[in-house]
């Protein structure tokens, strides 16, 4: 698949300079301690449980842990909308859908958060930006033209036909496009790589085969045989038959409903996310050859969760853990002596923006709803950090039911509000971390419904 013809003729342009100061044997070097670049790699419909530093003793992702190892990883990351959509929205503007009020099927996203977005704020502030691969937020105006240097989107589906007559995944283009990039930097002026993966997101129009690895990974794990989920069949009898009637369940009909395709499409999720981590690791290898690695910070995160087969469900939307939870590391490579470091400190989405800019020395902008990570990342939570937060799915869809709640340290509420009556979870994280078991209608947990319910609704209109 080629650049576009624009891009391609920006990377030739910067080529071209670059070969000319090597030439002359000039390469010019950016100050000690100056701006780090930024690399951000956002992998997709990747559940926070599936690498090997987050607990995964059958996955092989030995470069996203390897950052881990390097970095921080942050074991309560989440994000406050479970679809990608509203999620990319909130991971470029630092603001929830309560105030973006962007998901799919809305209109585009508005120009004063665009205006405002993490890529925007870089650019103005002399980074070079780049976004490769999926995208997924449609901006007011096409706004990502005027604040991203490079720009080369690309989204399902997952297999596209390429010069050569051959097929390539997008991965694998979305990486080789990333490589020509940084081989095309100038190394006195800092940069933001935004390189946003198609794994491991299904191939919803193939029911053949939902799950297409790259290349390198398709023989991965064809000698293992996966565990069934957790909570299976009791789980899914014990649900609302809203629930039981949705979309979740219609999707686990196409790839998780009998023995033989749960573990042919488990096996090809696996070999996705391992395809990722093998397309990280390329990226860090040329990072480190280029000699731009010990001046980078690395940020790796999933734009949401994904049921794989879990409580009778497919894909994501709902309030369960499995939907909202998400991997999410940072790695400073400029660190004197680099360690891992783990938080279980409530991390979001939103705060990701807030984050980089505050790695660039940019203060975040006051609508930004996030917080930086970075004191966390240092050993030093603030007092005032977030113990709860807002999480929701709004999108008018069918078969995919509305709802709001808040999660905690302890309890997760959801309400699902167009239900005829309005019906409501409770689940004490505690007690249950499964989430089995719904407490809405014990007795003896009335008053923390009642209070969850308040905070709820307070949130709400603090966030809107």
């Amino acid at each position: 698949m080629p650049i576009s013809r624009r891009n391609l003729l920006k990377l030739a342009a910067t080529s071209a300079a670059g070969s000319a100061l090597l030439a002359a044997g000039c390469r010019p070097e950016r100050a000690r301690g100056g701006p780090p670049n930024l690399i951000f790699f956002l992998s997709d419909d990747q559940r926070h449980d599936t690498l090997g530093c987050t607990g995964d003793r059958l996955v092989r992702t030995p470069a996203i842990d390897a950052l881990a190892a390097q970095g921080t990883l942050f074991r309560n990351a989440f994000v406050t909308t479970s679809i990608c959509a509203s999620s990319r929205a909130s991971l470029l503007t630092g603001v929830s859908e309560t105030r973006h009020h962007y998901t799919f099927n809305t209109p585009p996203l508005a120009r004063r958060f665009a205006d405002a977005s993490y890529p925007a704020l870089l650019k103005r502030a002399g980074y070079r930006t780049a976004c490769i691969g999926k995208f997924g937020v449609q901006l007011q105006d096409e706004a990502q033209n005027g604040f991203l240097d490079f720009y080369d989107p690309r989204d399902l589906p997952i297999e596209k036909a390429g010069t050569d007559g051959q097929r390539h995944h997008n991965d694998e283009i979305n990486t080789d496009h990333a490589l020509a990039f940084l081989r095309d930097v100038d190394p006195a002026q800092p940069f933001l790589l935004a390189l946003n993966f198609s794994a491991a997101h299904a191939q919803d129009d193939d029911r053949a085969r939902q799950y297409h690895p790259t290349t390198w990974a398709k023989d991965l794990y064809a000698d293992v045989h996966f565990p069934p989920p957790k909570l299976g069949a009791d789980y899914f009898e014990s649900q609302p038959e809203f629930l039981k009637h949705s979309l979740n369940r219609e999707r686990w009909g196409w790839r998780w409903d009998t023995p033989e395709k749960y573990q042919r499409n488990l096996r090809d999720y696996y070999r996705m996310v391992s395809g990722l981590d093998h397309q990280v690791g390329l990226v860090m290898a040329e990072l480190r050859r280029l000699g731009l690695l010990d001046n980078s910070v690395i940020v790796y995160a999933s734009d949401n969760g994904c049921y794989l087969g879990d409580r009778g469900f497919a894909d994501k939307w709902t309030h369960y853990e499995e939907s909202l939870r998400v991997p999410l590391i940072v790695a400073d490579q400029r660190a004197p002596t680099p360690g891992a470091r783990v938080v279980d400190a409530l991390a979001l989405n939103l705060d990701v923006p807030a984050t980089l800019l505050d790695l660039a020395g940019i203060a975040a902008p006051a609508q930004y709803q996030g917080r930086s990570l970075l004191p966390l990342m240092r050993g030093a939570a603030p007092a005032d950090w977030r113990h709860d937060f807002l999480c929701q799915h709004t999108m008018n869809g069918a078969a995919i039911p509305k709802w709001i709640g808040v999660r905690d340290e302890r309890y997760v509420y959801a309400r699902y509000f167009e239900q005829q009556p309005v019906f409501e979870f409770l689940h004490d994280l505690h007690s249950d971390p499964t989430e089995f078991r719904n407490l809405a209608g014990d007795a003896g947990h009335a008053g923390v419904l009642a209070t969850l319910r308040a905070r709820c609704d307070a949130l709400k209109a603090e966030w809107s």
